[in-house]
């Protein structure tokens, strides 16, 4: 007696056999696209992160060293300090770094100030006008700084703050851009809560410090990294509004080392490097806030 077990199964010959193939959900990435984010990733890298390691590599070879090789070294064979302290023997690092620090305290001070009350009035306060107040902004980032850069000049020289520190601020200490950063923060907090504050009894003024202010750190910080690297990286205006070279910025000031030693780039690399490292500071104290700008609008008891 043959069981159910025993009795030989049939194969069917013409069934075609079952292909397993691996499929990929939306949250899944497929080897071949791992590979290309990766190359994307370091080609971006090597744009972005590139002239800066070959200029500080530069700075840091030693004076017999060739740096036009057929292939390009970036680790120094004889690693040296020596150009950073004959940048600063050939001029005033420190007074144009403090002429720069100056200026950028002023820029940032005032787009943090100005740009903060001026989004605040055009997104939550209610008075005539508003609308086109915020299109006259937004028709300011049309036009390039070149254009405007006359009249900027006439008005610090009427206002008689021609080749001094706040003349090379001043039309930097309120952006457009910076204005409407904060107008959309400040848009982004729930209305019932503006609502809620006048129902208690709170001003203007007190909703604005007790209630904007906290809700848009994030907001702030990347107003003042942007507004300190504008502000320390400028180079054409403060070129015109400074006849004083005691007055000079420092990316003004740097402009001796392309002049007296245009044929020792590591000497022009020590002094950009000299010039980067304060954005290198700021940007490091300030980025755990940059970072928490996604978590603008939120409602913090």
């Amino acid at each position: 007696m043959t069981t159910v077990q025993d009795a030989p199964q049939r194969v069917d010959a013409t069934a075609t056999p079952v292909r397993r193939s691996r499929s990929f959900g939306f949250n899944t990435v497929s080897p071949r696209e791992k590979v290309v984010r990766y190359v994307l990733l370091v080609f971006v890298l090597l744009i972005t992160i590139g002239p800066f390691l070959w200029q500080l590599s530069t700075s840091l070879k030693g004076s017999g060293e060739d740096i036009y090789t057929r292939i390009p070294r970036l680790l120094p064979a004889q690693p040296t300090f020596a150009h950073y302290k004959e940048v600063t023997d050939t001029i005033p690092v420190l007074d144009y770094a403090r002429n720069s620090l100056v200026v950028a305290v002023l820029v940032v001070g005032g787009n943090i100030i100005g740009a903060s009350l001026a989004g605040f009035a055009i997104s939550r306060l209610q008075f005539r006008g508003r609308k086109i107040v915020l299109g006259l902004f937004l028709a300011t980032l049309v036009l390039p700084g070149e254009v405007t850069i006359i009249s900027q000049y006439v008005t610090v020289r009427e206002f008689g703050l021609a080749n001094t520190l706040l003349g090379v601020a001043l039309p930097g200490m309120i952006g457009a851009l910076n204005v409407l950063l904060m107008y959309n923060a400040f848009r982004a907090l729930p209305l019932e809560v503006d609502q809620a504050a006048i129902v208690d009894g709170a001003n203007a003024w007190q909703r604005f410090v007790y209630i904007g202010l906290p809700s848009v750190r994030g907001t702030i910080s990347v107003i003042a990294i942007f507004a300190f690297i504008g502000a320390w990286d400028d180079f054409l205006w403060p070129l015109i509004v400074l006849t004083d070279p005691n007055k000079y910025t420092l990316t003004v000031g740097l402009q001796y080392l392309s002049g007296t030693f245009s044929n020792n780039p590591r000497l022009i690399a020590a002094g950009t490097m000299i010039a980067f490292i304060p954005i290198v500071i700021v940007f490091a104290t300030l980025q755990r806030f940059f970072f928490k700008g996604v978590e603008e609008g939120a409602v913090k008891g």
